[in-house]
Parts: C-alpha cells; sequence; structure tokens
C-alpha cells in the first residue's frame, strides 16, 4: 500500500524516465514580449513582477537581487502549478529539486559575507545585548540557526507541495459506493482550491525567506 502511495512521486517509473522534463516546460509558456503582443496575461504577469519588485526593495536595497529573486519565484511557481495537472510529475515535491535551489544561493550567500563582510558575519553571531556569560551559547545557536536554514527552505516546500497530493490519494483509495465517491469529489474540488494556494504561498514565502537571509550579509 505504502509503495503504491508513494509511487507517484517516484522521478524514475518508466523506461525512459524523463519526468523531470515538466520542471523545463515553463521556458515555453512564459509571456515574453518579443513573442506576443500586449495582452491581459503579460499586463497580469507584468503586474505581478512590479508588485514584487516594490516588496524586495524594502527587504534588500542592492542592485540586481530583484531579477534572481522573481526568476526564483517563476521557476517555484510554475513547478507548483504544474504539479497540479494529472499526469504531470511534481518536481518541487521533492527534495533534489527543492534542496538544490536553496543549496546554492545559501552557499553564495555565505562565501559572500564571510569573505567580503567577515566582521559584519561575526557581528550576527552574537546579538546586541547579549551577556557576556551567554556569548558562546549564543555563537552555537546562531551557527546551528544559519546551518540548517537551506534545509528548512527545502522541507518546507517539499512537505507543503506532498501533504495535499497525499491526502488526495488516500482519499481516492477509498470510493467505493457513489455516496463516498461523491462526497469525495466535493472535497476534492476544496483540496484543488487549498492547493492551488498553497502552490502560490510557498512560492511566495521560498522567495521572500531567502531575500530575507540575503538581507542579512
Amino acid at each position: 500500500m505504502m509503495n503504491n502511495l508513494f509511487s507517484v512521486f517516484d522521478p524514475t517509473t518508466g523506461s525512459l524516465s524523463i519526468n523531470w522534463i515538466s520542471s523545463l516546460i515553463f521556458v515555453t509558456i512564459m509571456p515574453y514580449k518579443m513573442w506576443f503582443m500586449s495582452n491581459k496575461i503579460s499586463s497580469l504577469f507584468n503586474l505581478m513582477i512590479n508588485s514584487l519588485k516594490k516588496e524586495m526593495f524594502t527587504l534588500m536595497p542592492y542592485k540586481g537581487m530583484t531579477l534572481m529573486m522573481t526568476s526564483l519565484f517563476m521557476l517555484i511557481l510554475i513547478n507548483n502549478l504544474m504539479g497540479l495537472i494529472p499526469y504531470v510529475f511534481t518536481s518541487s515535491a521533492h527534495l533534489i529539486f527543492s534542496l538544490t535551489t536553496a543549496l546554492p544561493m545559501w552557499m553564495g550567500f555565505m562565501l559572500f559575507g564571510w569573505i567580503n563582510k567577515t566582521k559584519m558575519m561575526f557581528n550576527h553571531l552574537v546579538p546586541i545585548g547579549t551577556p557576556s556569560i551567554l556569548m558562546p551559547f549564543m555563537v552555537m545557536i546562531e551557527t546551528i540557526s544559519n546551518m540548517i536554514r537551506p534545509g528548512s527552505l527545502a522541507v518546507r516546500l517539499t512537505a507543503n507541495m506532498i501533504a495535499g497530493h497525499l491526502l488526495m490519494s488516500l482519499l481516492g483509495d477509498n470510493s467505493s459506493s457513489m455516496l463516498i465517491l461523491i462526497s469525495t469529489m466535493m472535497i476534492f474540488m476544496l483540496l484543488m482550491v487549498f492547493e492551488l494556494a498553497v502552490a502560490m504561498i510557498q512560492s511566495y514565502v521560498f522567495m521572500t525567506l531567502t531575500t530575507l537571509y540575503s538581507s542579512e550579509i
């Protein structure tokens, strides 16, 4: 039972194992202005990007970060939304996808901070007003907190994306009668709305937390 339940998250199913190609589909559906005339989709896309830029400027005023963070947001958002389509592989439900997205970003921030702003990085390890007797413990706590950040980002995204799929798989296996089937379909509709909200919120949370971590450098 458990093997069948989690088999939908196995990226190596099939003889060709091309499930990861779904992560690259976003390249073909992005509303580039050079390909399309101005329409409602491109206007909505520009409005969303401009709103994200304004919010990120309040967190990270450095130039160049908005392009990287908005690209990260769109990558995670489209992969989350693609996972809601039937028979499409959910890339963001795997630690392979989320961890390889979070770890290089965190590693780049840490290397940049310790190489170029060493004194500031040491200052972050001891908050202002910490008693002298607690300083060694605060250094250890802050160090552990910094080291688990990529793992927490990856696990948060993966756990939230896999939870709804597992719940729908469990409900789908228990539809034995017509009455249960009708009630299950109503629950499925609510779950799809919930999963749509989770897909958007988790991509926003991933981008915002990454921006907050970079603002400490």
